[in-house]
């Protein structure tokens, strides 16, 4: 097949959840069409030294190649983008050895390295100004006026993430242990739920604290508190409090009269978490336009990845958060 006008880029979203892989060709002005994508289960490694890198590529590498070999014989990527939780404070690993691994292997000489909210921005609002709010297992809220960012939050599940799935998580298992103790403040609507998904409540530490992934397994249980919201006082509290703390982020970063645009996992749980956040957001920033994002973080891997490949990129770089070769 013949290539497109701009060539390939590759675009990744590394999240709390799994990996996301991407190949989309690009028009001669940066504009991306449609492509092919491959998902990996399970979220890269975070050890002492940061994001793992080596595991990346290990996962990134084969699926972008089974994409390219999709495309034809001929297909060469231009431009790579990848997104990753974490990569503001975490992405030492990252960005030491993408660049040359990259180019090693696909010839890339234009790439950028990003936050996921910086991909999440790029998704929801593509390069205009405003703010986005990216909650899955964790949580941040990135604004963008001009030439600046300004971040909020995304200071991972153990010191920040306030309002994520697994801060949604912990306290929905947390009122499921305090009814099995027999405490004030428990739910034993949501102690049920808890020992369907995870078993016998006294082994629930024994389940979350020795796991690596202990965030991606709080954030499951986010959407069992979101189903006992409706009838239980203490899952419908949780849910609010939760929507209090993204209200709050947002307002930390929105520009003045910017669209405020909700991404991420999270808001797939629909009403029960979307109209506290909506009422929230309404007193906290009356008259922002609150959107839901039509384009996921993936999508806006892709659309820094064309811009760059076509050398137009209108979103400001900044260490850690958008860093570009």
């Amino acid at each position: 097949m013949s290539g497109p006008a701009g060539g390939w880029v590759l675009g990744v979203d590394s999240g709390g959840s799994g990996l996301r892989i991407a190949l989309a060709g690009v028009t001669g002005s940066g504009a991306v069409e449609p492509g092919w994508e491959t998902v990996t289960d399970g979220p890269v490694r975070t050890g002492g030294a940061g994001i793992d890198a080596e595991q990346l590529l290990e996962r990134v590498l084969p699926a972008a190649g089974s994409l390219l070999a999709r495309a034809g014989a001929a297909a060469r990527v231009t431009a790579v983008c990848v997104g990753a939780a974490g990569m503001a404070t975490l992405g030492a690993q990252l960005r030491e050895r993408l660049p040359a691994a990259l180019g090693r292997e696909f010839g890339v000489r234009r790439w950028a390295l990003a936050a996921d909210a910086v991909t999440g921005y790029a998704g929801a609002l593509g390069e205009r100004p405003g703010a986005v709010v990216a909650a899955g297992t964790g949580m941040i809220a990135l604004g963008m006026d001009g030439g600046r960012w300004r971040r909020a939050d995304g200071w991972g599940h153990l010191l920040g993430d306030s309002g994520s799935g697994a801060w949604i998580g912990q306290r929905g298992l947390a009122a499921a242990l305090r009814a099995y103790d027999g405490r004030t403040g428990g739910s034993s609507a949501l102690l049920e739920r808890a020992e369907l998904m995870f078993g016998p409540a006294g082994g629930l530490p024994g389940v979350v604290y020795p796991r690596s992934d202990r965030a991606a397994v709080l954030a499951s249980f986010a959407p069992e508190v979101a189903a006992c919201a409706g009838n239980d006082e203490v899952a419908a509290g949780i849910l609010t409090a939760a929507a209090l703390e993204i209200a709050r982020s947002a307002a930390a970063v929105a520009p003045a009269g910017g669209e405020v645009a909700l991404t991420g996992g999270l808001f797939r749980m629909g009403d029960p978490l979307l109209g506290p956040v909506r009422a929230e957001l309404g007193r906290l920033l009356p008259g922002a336009a609150v959107t839901r994002s039509t384009g996921d973080p993936l999508a806006g891997a892709l659309l820094i990845a064309g811009r760059i490949a076509a050398g137009g990129l209108r979103l400001p770089p900044d260490r850690g958060l958008l860093e570009l070769g």
